[in-house]
């Protein structure tokens, strides 16, 4: 198996950053560019929503049937595909006219990023050594930070000078160059076991993984955390674009500089996990991202950008280890485990943007607050639920490790 230190490991886990970072890129570009289509479509901030949450919507609905096709054809030739469909679908936003098709074709684009997230982890679950595994998921999300904050601060700019239309094109040739890269660099399966004609095998395990206290409550965790994460930047443009700031749109985009606190911590919560308790660790990032969202709320653009450094923060940390959590903890079809988390985590993104939106449209950042809280109280809420449930699973199977040794007990 793929080992630290080695030039399989630097290749592999350089080839599924790089993947990462394109389709995080193509998913986030138009974030940025709301407020400015917002008026082009004469669109509100709730109808032009659905040019971020339609993306997020399609990649959330079919994230687990790529991954039981990947179980048929092959995790490396799932994330190839996926890949090389981004240029495709980019393209096709040049021959739309009206919001309803853009938004149709950014759900095509979803569809086509779904390939690579639902199995890039279980690509490392199954191909790296365990402790690889912690270092590599750390990077890889690391590289969705990255990639998030490329794309945005690239929509932003570039529409803002040479129009939508121009940033969709050089996205597409980007992608595409990417997508031939990391086919030269990512190593063949060596440890994938075909599994042909067991349709309904995969939909009993998509049940099997929901049943389990342990991966469904990180999974709903996990779904919560980027609900309240990537709405709050949302929002912020919406109030920084508006007066008194009256921000451009190139400007406001440079707020996503501050996911670079997040590339950090995802980074550092791999080293977390070997040392210390993953939930205790999810605990601390809800509460740090908490913190983030009252700092935010004072009227000055430092305490803004100290507050967003702050939610970045806690919200990554949370969501790596959340994420490895279970890939970790599922025992069989971890490709359908992930990609259930991922199914989570998105519809969460999807729906939370409407929730937020809705609180600053009629309660402007004390709306936000109020509605963020609610949120965050869940997750802290899901995180003790999830102890609960792991030191009732650990007695369990000391109760039976004991039987086991000593029949009479």
């Amino acid at each position: 198996m793929i080992e630290i230190k080695t030039a399989a490991y630097r290749r592999a886990s350089f080839a599924l950053a790089l993947g990462s970072f394109l389709v995080f890129c193509n998913l986030y570009m138009f974030q940025p560019m709301l407020p400015l289509m917002a008026e082009k479509f004469n669109a509100s901030a709730i109808e032009i929503n659905w040019l971020l949450a339609s993306c997020t919507f399609t990649l959330a609905l079919t994230l687990v049937p790529w991954a039981i096709g990947s179980e048929i054809f092959g995790r490396r030739n799932v994330m190839m595909l996926s890949l090389f469909l981004l240029p495709f679908a980019g393209l096709a936003m040049l021959l739309t006219d009206s919001l309803l098709m853009l938004t149709l074709v950014r759900g095509v684009m979803g569809i086509s990023i779904a390939g690579f997230a639902a199995v890039a982890v279980a690509y490392m679950a199954e191909e790296f050594t365990p402790k690889a595994l912690m270092l590599a998921v750390g990077s890889y999300i690391s590289a969705n930070s990255l990639g998030g904050i490329t794309g945005r601060l690239y929509g932003g700019f570039i529409t803002e000078y040479w129009g939508w239309e121009i940033a969709v094109i050089g996205m597409a040739v980007a992608s595409l160059l990417g997508a031939v890269l990391v086919n030269r660099l990512l190593p063949e399966q060596l440890y994938f076991t075909q599994k042909k004609g067991q349709f309904r095998s995969h939909n009993r395990q998509v049940i099997c993984h929901l049943k389990q206290k342990k991966l469904w409550l990180a999974m709903l965790i996990g779904g919560l955390n980027f609900a309240i994460f990537v709405n709050l930047y949302t929002v912020m443009g919406f109030r920084l674009v508006a007066a008194p700031y009256s921000l451009s749109i190139s400007l406001t985009s440079m707020i996503f500089l501050c996911y670079l606190s997040g590339t950090i911590t995802a980074k550092i919560s791999g080293r977390w996990s070997q040392v210390y308790s993953p939930i205790k660790g999810m605990l601390l990032g809800t509460t740090v991202s908490a913190l983030g969202m009252w700092v935010a709320a004072y009227d000055s653009l430092y305490t803004m950008l100290i507050g967003l450094l702050l939610i970045s923060s806690g919200s990554f940390f949370t969501h790596s280890l959340a994420y490895a959590w279970v890939s970790q903890k599922a025992e069989t079809a971890k490709a359908t485990a992930t990609a259930l988390y991922l199914v989570h985590y998105y519809v969460g993104g999807s729906l939370g943007g409407f929730y937020l939106i809705a609180c600053w449209q009629y309660g402007t950042w004390n709306g936000v607050l109020a509605g963020g809280m609610v949120i965050y109280g869940l997750i802290y809420l899901l995180c003790w639920l999830l102890q609960r449930s792991t030191v009732s699973q650990r007695k369990e199977d000391e109760i039976l490790a004991l039987k086991e040794t000593n029949p009479v007990v």
